[in-house]
């Protein structure tokens, strides 16, 4: 029986050992990934920050045409949510947060009154939708791990186009903001129509009416910049998100690990104990052995 017992333990540890330097082995992998994908952000930060800056202009110096592109409609009769998770699992709560977070968003419209048109970016998307009887209308998979710029231009244009042709009127945006390696956060943000930024760094005074001309007019320019700025929103959502995929999957990795760890040394007392249960049994056998030869004589 302990013979058996040892030999069931010994497996068990085996399988343990091979976990663990699977575990270990995404989590070095992961953290590698952090580095590239916060210096991506960064790298991208000067754009999105310089487009936002020209919106906020031609808003501030024509705020009756920017009204029309900036301004959240009256009544939404449809509108399109886009959500944002990862191509991979083993993360965490990183997929399961933002993917409640677009069931509610979209229950909530529905319950609004609201037709609701839903795209997803990432595989673990469809199938949790489609589980709850929420249709996808269009699926992006594959660009979630390392996006480009040519990935978000094509889930722009496939939002933007259903906006312009009055179709639609609100798109709005669940993804996972990166914060710092420590500190990320699900929020929900209306893409189009185009939102004012609210932490930039400008005057709050006038000072920039007059300052910058514009030509065309403003709101010809709006029309103009809203598809470079959806472009770049969802550029910046794509980075961060994979950003805070790989955080989260170092996170998550780092446990198993360390719990991997704590089985093995659970396992392997546990087996130590059951070899010196059978040493002791076989000791007694040969003990009581003589002394049955001894008695006899």
């Amino acid at each position: 029986m302990a013979g058996g017992q040892e030999r069931i333990l010994r497996r068990r540890i085996k399988s343990v050992q091979a976990t663990r330097k699977i575990t270990k082995a995404m989590e070095l992998i992961a953290a590698s990934q952090i580095a590239r994908s916060q210096a991506r952000i960064a790298a991208n930060r000067p754009y999105r920050r310089g487009m936002q800056r020209i919106i906020y202009e031609a808003a501030s110096s024509d705020p009756r045409a920017a009204r029309k592109m900036l301004a959240t409609p009256d009544q939404v009769e449809t509108a399109i949510v886009v959500v944002i998770v990862g191509d991979r699992g083993l993360s965490g709560p990183y997929n399961s947060s933002a993917l409640r977070a677009g069931d509610r968003l979209v229950h909530m419209l529905q319950h609004q009154g609201t037709r609701v048109r839903l795209v997803t970016i990432g595989k673990k998307a469809p199938a949790f939708f489609r589980f709850r009887g929420i249709d996808v209308a269009q699926s992006f998979t594959g660009i979630a791990d390392r996006p480009t710029f040519a990935d978000a231009r094509l889930v722009a244009s496939a939002v933007a186009a259903p906006f312009v042709a009055g179709d639609v009127q609100q798109v709005l945006l669940v993804a996972t903001r990166f914060h710092s390696a420590g500190s990320q956060s699900v929020e929900v943000e209306q893409l189009l129509p185009l939102s004012m930024p609210t932490d930039l760094d400008v005057p709050t005074s006038t000072g920039l009416k007059g300052y910058t001309e514009f030509e065309p007019e403003v709101e010809d320019l709006l029309i103009e910049l809203a598809p470079r700025a959806l472009e770049s929103e969802i550029f910046s959502a794509l980075l961060e998100g994979a950003a805070s995929f790989h955080t989260s999957q170092q996170r998550a990795m780092a446990a198993a690990t360390d719990n991997a760890d704590e089985l093995g040394q659970t396992l392997s007392r546990i087996m130590n104990r059951a070899r010196q249960d059978s040493i002791t049994t076989e000791i007694m056998e040969i003990v009581g052995g003589a002394e049955a030869l001894r008695s006899g004589k």
